[in-house]
């Protein structure tokens, strides 16, 4: 075989005296292909240097074998740990990952969705941006036939997939965890109404205090646009009622990182004069003395 010219399935097929067919399938780790023909024919294309054409593959079979992913920030914690974890089962089912950070600006995030249409991904995992309040660009991968799942930060609508936490046990372990050490006066930091955990918090944070036999009291709820600004104020909110809560329940910890602050800068004393639970546990909880319950 000449040096400039590039290996082919048919060259792999003829030396294993197999179909090219057979080679094709065996080379996307097909199960209808034995072990040991997979693992031969994936062995001399190794040994010929061939490279699947990608191009070739998405006109025949309509499909890039690529998965998008959209996060708000790789830096934090969580998005990582999901990357990394949408990584790994791409690549044990041979798909590949390309990602975009939208970095909480819903601008981006909608230039990121048609970099990926343009690229023809077999689906998109999406989280969305602080300031996502409509969905027409996601729209645009449904008319390519490009499904979409949400996860952790999902649009508040019926007509979409999505990924989330079992926010019912969350809400209930966090509530019955107060109640047990004395607090009957719970409050809830909630997130933006856009959001469907919000809204099914809320829903779950009443359904909770009354299989508590707790009132519920609208006054002890306030919400946050996720800002750091924000949280500081929904928390300074609550301190300054005239009975404030004694316990209050979180959206996330980047919230309550920014409600500690706020509770120190206030001259009070975590889980002494008001005790806090969250959602995520975050690894800095393991450097920090103020913890959350």
């Amino acid at each position: 075989m000449s040096k400039n010219k590039l290996p082919t399935i048919k060259e792999i097929a003829k030396r294993l005296n197999v179909s090219p067919s057979t080679v094709s399938r065996a080379l996307h780790d097909h199960p209808s292909i034995g072990l040991v023909t997979t693992m031969r024919v994936h062995q001399i294309a190794t040994e010929l240097g061939y490279k699947v054409n990608k191009t070739a593959i998405y006109f025949k079979e309509r499909k890039t074998y690529t998965i998008g992913v959209i996060i708000p920030d790789l830096s934090e914690p969580f998005f990582s740990a999901a990357l990394t974890g949408v990584e790994d089962a791409a690549e044990a089912n041979n798909y590949n990952v390309i990602f975009g950070q939208s970095l909480d600006s819903f601008e981006r995030e909608k230039k990121i969705v048609e970099n990926m249409t343009d690229h023809r991904v077999d689906g998109v995992l999406v989280s969305l941006t602080k300031e996502t309040s409509t969905y027409e660009h996601f729209d645009l991968l449904k008319s390519y036939n490009i499904p979409v799942v949400f996860f952790d930060r999902v649009p508040n609508r019926k007509d979409i997939h999505y990924v989330a936490c079992n926010l019912v046990s969350g809400m209930l372990q966090a509530i019955t965890k107060l109640v047990n050490i004395g607090h009957s006066r719970i409050g809830l930091i909630n997130g933006p109404e856009k959001l469907a955990a919000t809204s099914e918090r809320l829903e779950i944070y009443f359904r909770c205090l009354r299989e508590n036999n707790l009132p519920t009291d609208q006054e002890i709820i306030v919400s946050t646009t996720l800002e750091k600004v924000d949280n500081k104020r929904a928390i300074e909110n609550l301190l300054q009622m005239q009975v404030p809560p004694t316990a209050v329940i979180v959206f996330n910890d980047y919230v309550l990182l920014d409600c500690i602050a706020a509770v120190k800068a206030a001259g009070l004393i975590v889980n002494k004069d008001i005790s806090f639970i969250s959602f995520a546990n975050l690894p800095i909880w393991e450097y920090m003395d103020d913890l959350p319950l």
